[in-house]
Formats: C-alpha cells, structure tokens, sequence
C-alpha cells in the first residue's frame, strides 16, 4: 500500500470583509426564514439601507465596530429609537445566517449579536410625567354600588 503524498486540505477560513453577493445571500435567507409579509417588508428595506452604506464605505471587515457605527449613522438621521433597533435587528440577523453559511466566523457574528441597540427613553421615570400607577388606576371604570362596599 502506497501512502498519499498529498497534503490535507485547510478548512477556508471565514472571511471578515463580505462582498456584495455574500450580503444578498445571507439577505435572501434572512427573509426566507421570515413569514409576515409585512416583517419581510421592513427586514429587507433595512439590510437593503445597511447594504447600501456597508458598501459606500471603505472595505470594513463586518464586524460589532461596523454595527455600532452604522447605529451612530441611523442616530444621525434622527430616526426614533424603535426603528433603529429594528434595523439593528435585521443586521444582526444578517450577520447570523452568514456565520451559519460559513461566510462569517462565529466569533464575529457573536461579537455583531452583543452590539447594543438605542435605548428607548421611559416616560415614567420623568419628572414632569405623572407615574404609570396613577395613570392606571384614573382608567378604571367606577361602579359607584362597588365603592359603597356593595359588590
């Protein structure tokens, strides 16, 4: 028996720069895995706008820097909180299925799901609002039999 002479081959490794069609495969199975018409709707206006400034800026490697700083792009465009972290939500997505497509390492796709999104300001916790208990309890319908003691 003769021994093969050829050497193993290497796994190849993740990338950390996604091309354009890497983006748009990982892009189609995000909204194959979604149902709503409406969720697939809005999944893909937001990867499309990701995808659009991904590729406007210099070769980023995709990873939680890029996330953040695409957040710090949608803070600036003044869009309210619960919009950006839809969109946030869409790319982490993103990065997700390219990690299980083999496209992304898993590190960084670990590293994309830990990237925070907006806080959303509380309004109970303002001053100059009254507390959501008083708002509660100026909501429930009176029975005036019930408060003499009669229910």
């Amino acid at each position: 028996m003769r021994k093969s002479t050829q050497k193993p081959r290497r796994k190849k490794a993740p990338k950390r720069v996604l091309t354009l069609p890497d983006l748009e495969h990982s892009k189609a199975t995000v909204l194959n895995s979604l149902t709503s018409a409406s969720g697939q709707r809005t999944y893909d206006h937001a990867i499309r706008e990701f995808v659009a400034w991904y590729c406007s800026e210099p070769r980023l490697a995709f990873n939680r820097t890029v996330v953040l700083r695409h957040r710090i792009h949608l803070e600036q465009r003044h869009y309210a909180p619960a919009t950006i972290n839809l969109r946030l939500a869409a790319v982490r997505r993103v990065a997700h299925e390219a990690a299980d497509a083999g496209l992304l390492s898993p590190g960084l796709a670990a590293g994309i799901r830990r990237a925070k999104g907006v806080r959303r300001p509380d309004a109970s916790r303002s001053s100059d609002t009254p507390s959501t208990t008083a708002w509660a309890s100026s909501r429930i319908p009176r029975n005036p039999g019930c408060m003499e003691g009669g229910c």
